[in-house]
């Protein structure tokens, strides 16, 4: 696919966004007083933010393995939602001294300026990192989910239009020990099971340096795949930082050849310079950024173009808001976003939501499959059908958990 042909078109894309003050991003423009303005500027919709919201409450609770938030208003409005557990069982402590205390108290409609004292906070800017930013998203998305709630609008209208609820996915497989064979069968069984347009297969050793757990399997894969699934379903290729500049650039080539439609992290994810250096040198779209958390570099990754599609993680980046101003920066520069989807929780319910309002989204999200937690959505089965899962139009997140299951977690000690 001609990267170029790539950015400039896409059936989802419906236009810009809209900044605080109405006013269309416009793509193309690019120059850092601009990215910097949309990096700094509100994005959530004042006539929301009105009355205040006072947060009388936070509890982090935790049923087996997964870890719940339950936040609660003066007012008596509640908030139940799941954060990254993957990542909380290790950063829970953060979470519960660092940045569920700062918020009691607080009115839940300053959010935007909360974050920006929160970081400065107890000198919080020295914890940043995954870590801590996936402890401020896991507060981020409560807060956000009560405000919906209160207000009685889905998570999207609260940043903007909802412009679609049919959210396309794509399945991808993790395994890199797979023959090509077995691997064309585990991504037939994905697209049967789920109707799936598009899949994402595995490249190279994963932060091993090119090294393939079977030699030669990456040269063997790309073109098998392409042959037995055909021409019908779209093809992404994720090598998780695997090569070097030239080697990346080989398999891109490959890749190119094989009309797959976007090549993730061929390079180190922290080697920006080298990820430009791969992305110039290739027609197939270039993405990154699962791995990022630094609003600096993402802008900077965005006005050199080191980058075609950006993707930031909704979990490790902080949350929706610091997420939407990535998407915002990339639509001004004619850029693609797409949410990495971090597994555990409902971390699919919020991709769900981030691609219902943002219009320069690609064609598929990804989809790991539902959650342990039980949950439900009167307006969503919450399960892929020929390849669409509907996004909740219900207030907030629009899922319920289970109420059950929350009684029989365990209030997590601060």
């Amino acid at each position: 696919m001609n990267r170029r042909h790539f950015l400039k078109t896409s059936s989802l894309v419906t236009g810009s966004f809209l900044s605080a003050n109405g006013n269309a991003t416009g793509a193309g423009a690019t120059s850092p007083e601009h990215l910097i303005q949309l990096d700094e500027e509100l994005v959530l919709r004042s006539k929301f933010l009105n009355e205040p919201i006072t947060i009388q409450s936070i509890d982090l609770l935790r049923n087996g393995r997964n870890f719940l938030v339950r936040i609660r208003s003066h007012d008596g409005a509640e908030s139940v939602t799941a954060p990254n557990s993957l990542r909380l069982k290790d950063c829970w402590p953060i979470f519960q001294n660092r940045v569920r205390r700062f918020f009691i108290g607080k009115d839940a409609c300053q959010i935007e300026k909360l974050l920006v004292q929160l970081y400065r906070h107890g000198s919080n800017y020295k914890w940043q990192g995954l870590a801590f930013w996936v402890c401020q998203a896991a507060l981020e998305m409560g807060v956000l989910d009560l405000i919906g709630k209160v207000r009685g609008v889905p998570l999207g209208e609260l940043f903007g239009d909802v412009r679609r609820r049919d959210i396309g996915i794509y399945r991808a497989s993790g395994n890199r020990r797979n023959t090509p064979e077995q691997e064309a069968d585990v991504l037939r069984r994905f697209i049967a099971e789920t109707g799936a347009k598009a899949v994402k297969i595995r490249l190279g050793g994963r932060m091993k340096q090119l090294e393939d757990t079977r030699p030669g399997r990456t040269e063997k894969l790309i073109p098998h795949i392409r042959k037995v699934l055909g021409d019908q379903i779209t093809l992404y290729a994720d090598s998780n930082s695997s090569y070097g500049v030239k080697d990346a650039i080989r398999i891109g080539r490959l890749l190119e050849e094989n009309d797959y439609a976007f090549y993730e992290e061929p390079v180190p994810f922290d080697h920006l310079w080298e990820t430009k250096q791969v992305t110039e040198a290739l027609k197939i779209p270039v993405a990154g950024g699962e791995q990022e958390y630094s609003m600096r570099r993402f802008r900077w990754a965005i006005e050199n173009r080191a980058m075609d599609v950006v993707m930031p993680d909704l979990h490790y980046n902080g949350g929706f808001i610091r997420s939407v101003r990535v998407a915002r920066m990339a639509d001004a520069a004619g850029l693609k976003c797409t949410p990495h989807m971090s597994g555990s929780g409902l971390g699919y319910v919020n991709v769900l939501h981030f691609a219902s309002f943002v219009p320069n989204i690609t064609d598929h999200q990804e989809f790991k499959g539902t959650s342990d937690i039980p949950c439900a959505s009167k307006t969503s089965s919450l399960k892929p059908k020929n390849g669409i899962v509907i996004c909740p139009s219900e207030p907030g997140m629009g899922v319920e958990v289970d109420p059950d299951y929350v009684r029989k977690s365990r209030l997590v000690p601060a």
